[in-house]
Order: structure tokens, then C-alpha cells, then sequence
């Protein structure tokens, strides 16, 4: 069977995409449990609009800038450019919502993609179980091949020393945000402001790439992959813009993913808001990289481009007059 290999991951004679063990990650595991226990003294024992709004606030700070423009746009499909202080800061705000590093973060989304583009796709990395089985598998197991690809990240961010620290003390990060916290409202302020969120952001995450390889609005597909990607709709606001997963499939390096009508993309607003800053530049849209081999427009006529081109797609869309 061949494999086909990606920017970073590389199969080799002995690669197997699909045999492999789910193993329970004891460290992960407890992690995410300890947030979810705190999160909940937080809501039952400590209640308090002024926590509410500081979780509120530290969420979409840290989902948003940090998560969706800076782990993802930027450090993993470099869909712009930024100044090299402005990039850390994103990407050590992707950190603080607790899924990660940035090492780890870059290998989990490029082992699942790598899965996802091959011609079989095991249950793991395509979401395929059941819903709360698959909860399990995502949020407190690993996925081991047992003869597993070669994985290299880029020299440029590997040997970085600032992303190698931020690697290192991925789960120690939080303590820059508790103990201001606990100084202005102690111990109340930590739970709300670092374990509520930490707990909602990754249950949040989960549900988002579950149910976007599942079902939902499909604008575009690939053609001969087991794993497509759904768009879900009315979620915009509330996942910035990572809940129109057809499109990133359709266009991964595009750092705008709400490409379609009355689609909101509240990341690529933050990163616009960049540019006219003049913090952000070659910034990527869908028509900026050669499309992907099977890439197919699903015609139907709820589906209007807000882009004027998509090259040589543009025969493939139904256009509404009248």
C-alpha cells in the first residue's frame, strides 16, 4: 500500500498507517481531570459574575489569539507572517489553553492530517467511534503505530530556544496566568480563570473535530480520502471561525476559513486587524496555493463564494441571481 507523506511526517518501507494500540495517557488523563474538578468547585462552590466574565475573557483570549491565529494559522500552516515577538506571543497563547506545546500541538494535528490524507484512515485520527468513546480515545488516550513514520519538524522552529521552553514547560505555563490571578482574586480567580477554561477549552476542541469529520454543511470535498470535513454552521462566533472544517480541508494553507457568504471568521478578523496594524503580512487566502488534487465543489445553491476566484473552480460553483 503506498503511503503519501506531508511537509513534516515521512513513511518509510515499514510504515503502517492503520495498525497500531490506543493506550490510556495516564498524564494527559489526569491533567484534564484536574481542570475539569476545578472548573467545576468553581461553578458550584465559588459562583461569581465577575469569574464568569474573567473565564469569558481568558477563553476567547487564548482559544482565539492564541489557539486558532496562533498555533494554527500561523505556526502550523504559516497562512502569514508576523513579527517574531508577535509570533511567540500568539503561539505561548495557544499553549495556555492546555492542550500542548508547540512541538506537541504541530505533531498532533500533522499525524492526524497525514492519517486522514492516506487511503484508509484508522478510528482514531478519523474520529470514527462513537461519540463517547471517542471522547475517551481523544481527550485522555494516545493513538502508537507500531511501525510508525519518520516526524520532523522544521529546524527553524525544532531548534528554536523560545519554543523549545515553551515545549519543555508546556503545563507550567499556567502558572503566569494563576499567580496574577490569585493576587487579584485568589483562589476563586484561578479556578475560573485557569481551570474552568482549560476544561472548556479542550472538552470545546474535541467537540469541534468530532462532529466537523462527521456530519454537517459541505461546501467543498476530496475526492478518494476516507476523512472529509464538515462545515458547522452557527458556530462561528463561539469557535472563531474552526468550526468551517470543509473549507480548511478544501484550502488548509488559507489563513481566512470562512470563505463562503455569511460564513464568520473571527480569526481572520484578529489577523486582518494585524495587517492594518502593520503586525501581520503575506497573509493567504484560498487562491494563493495550487488546489489539491481531488478537490471537488458540492453544488449546491445554498453555497455562494464570498471569493471572487477560486481558480480553476470557479465552473464548479453555482452562482444565485436574482
Amino acid at each position: 500500500m503506498y503511503l503519501h507523506a506531508t511537509d513534516r511526517v515521512f513513511p518509510n518501507s515499514q510504515t503502517n498507517a492503520v495498525q497500531g494500540t490506543i493506550y490510556w495517557d495516564a498524564l494527559k488523563s489526569i491533567w484534564l481531570l484536574s481542570m475539569i474538578a476545578g472548573g467545576i468547585i468553581a461553578i458550584v462552590l465559588v459562583p461569581s459574575w465577575s469569574g464568569f466574565m474573567l473565564f469569558l475573557a481568558t477563553t476567547a483570549i487564548t482559544v482565539c489569539a492564541g489557539h486558532s491565529v496562533g498555533m494554527h494559522r500561523l505556526l502550523i500552516h504559516k497562512s502569514f507572517h508576523t513579527p517574531k515577538w508577535l509570533e511567540y506571543t500568539l503561539v505561548w497563547l495557544g499553549t495556555l489553553v492546555g492542550m500542548a506545546g508547540p512541538f506537541g500541538m504541530i505533531r498532533a494535528h500533522d499525524m492526524r492530517d497525514w492519517h486522514q490524507r492516506q487511503s484508509v484512515c484508522p478510528p482514531h485520527p478519523s474520529h470514527g467511534a462513537g461519540f463517547w468513546r471517542d471522547a475517551w480515545w481523544q481527550m485522555h488516550c494516545r493513538f502508537d503505530l507500531d511501525n510508525p513514520p519518520h516526524f520532523e519538524i522544521e529546524a527553524e522552529i525544532a531548534n528554536d530556544p523560545v519554543y523549545r521552553w515553551m515545549e519543555r514547560h508546556w503545563m507550567a505555563q499556567q502558572l503566569f496566568v494563576a499567580v496574577p490571578l490569585f493576587s487579584l482574586g485568589g483562589i476563586d480567580f484561578v479556578l475560573w480563570g485557569v481551570c474552568l477554561r482549560v476544561a472548556v477549552s479542550l472538552n470545546g476542541h474535541w467537540l469541534v473535530g468530532h462532529f466537523a469529520h462527521k456530519t454537517g454543511h459541505q461546501g467543498w470535498t476530496v475526492e478518494g480520502l476516507p476523512v472529509q470535513g464538515f462545515n458547522l454552521r452557527g458556530l462561528g462566533l463561539v469557535t472563531f471561525g474552526e468550526n468551517w472544517h470543509s473549507n480548511h480541508h478544501a484550502f488548509p494553507h488559507s489563513a481566512k476559513l470562512g470563505i463562503e457568504k455569511g460564513q464568520l471568521d473571527p480569526g481572520f478578523w484578529f489577523i486582518k486587524a494585524l495587517e492594518t496594524l502593520g503586525l501581520a503580512d503575506a497573509i493567504l487566502g484560498p487562491t494563493d496555493q495550487p488546489e489539491r488534487d481531488g478537490l471537488t465543489r458540492v453544488e449546491r445553491k445554498e453555497f455562494v463564494t464570498s471569493e471572487p476566484s477560486i481558480k480553476g473552480l470557479n465552473k464548479r460553483i453555482v452562482e444565485i441571481t436574482g
